[in-house]
């Protein structure tokens, strides 16, 4: 059984780095996002995860949109709102280092390893994915901050190899908070395991190897979980949901998808309150 579930904890993921060409309902907007945001976290989305976008509709490493918008949702709800880290470029944490020297991170992602990135739509039609590169130093980098501002890391896992180095860096940096393990699945995608119950017992046995007293959490990019959810549930796993990771032109939005992952759980999601509390506390304890 994983640790840390007391309760099961949802995540919304708003929009991720599609744009509307691939995923027409994201929010993009400052306001779109702050509303989205707002509305989930009342819905049981304890956690909001997003990207920042521009007024032309480009993702967007601005400091000041992440700010704008965690403010914005915070000051209406009770909720842990985080961003992403930008995709390329020297130094992926700029951002990320201004928002923890204004307060304002209690997570931050982390991403534990290199992937290509390929849809299987593409490869059948010969367009070429693209890399998504973390190198170690970068991932220092963001454990670094993680232990100087005191967020948590959460790990996005696309490969086995990302659970074996995220628990070896995080014991080199033992000041660094609890990371949260994020298990990404796909359909859609060239990576990893798609989101069958063998993926997630082989991911089970690694993590009771490399990280067993770590907090667990299913998601995915283009990917569809339903099958997945109870069996996550069943073990403890927390949820993330949301148009960054529900199939590519998913019909449903942000706020029906938090409604029908709450209504899967049998009880009250986890409150950030009591997650904030459980990461303090380190209880393996399941009520």
């Amino acid at each position: 059984m994983t640790g840390y579930a007391h309760k099961i904890w949802l995540e919304v993921a708003l929009n991720g780095g599609w744009g509307r060409d691939l995923q027409p309902r994201i929010p993009v907007s400052t306001d779109e996002l702050i509303g989205e945001g707002i509305a989930c976290a009342r819905a049981g989305a304890a956690i909001v995860h997003f990207h920042a976008y521009d007024r032309e509709g480009q993702p967007s490493d601005d400091a000041g949109i992440y700010a704008a918008v965690i403010k914005g949702i915070r000051a209406d709800v009770d909720a842990i709102v985080y961003p992403t880290i930008a995709f390329d470029g020297a130094d992926r944490y700029s951002f990320v280092e201004t928002l923890a020297r204004k307060g304002l991170l209690e997570w931050a992602a982390l991403d534990t390893g290199s992937v290509n990135l390929s849809r299987f739509d593409d490869i059948g039609i010969g367009k070429p994915g693209s890399v998504y590169n973390n190198d170690e130093a970068g991932m220092r980098r963001g454990l670094d901050l993680a232990r100087d501002f005191g967020f948590h890391p959460s790990f996005a896992i696309y490969e086995p190899g990302f659970v074996r180095l995220g628990a070896a860096l995080h014991a080199a940096f033992p000041e660094v908070p609890q990371p949260i393990y994020r298990l990404m699945f796909s359909n859609g995608m060239a990576f990893g395991f798609p989101p069958e119950r063998y993926a997630l017992d082989a991911y089970r046995l690694l993590l009771a190897a490399e990280a067993p007293d770590a907090p667990v959490m299913i998601a995915g990019l283009d990917v569809d979980l339903s099958e997945l959810i109870p069996i996550a549930i069943a073990a403890g796993y927390h949820l993330r949901v949301g148009l960054e990771d529900a199939r590519l032109g998913n019909r449903r939005g942000n706020l029906e998808l938090v409604e029908a992952a709450a209504a899967l759980l049998g009880k009250a999601p986890a409150t950030a309150t009591e997650i904030r509390g459980a990461l303090q506390r380190g209880s393996r304890a399941v009520t």
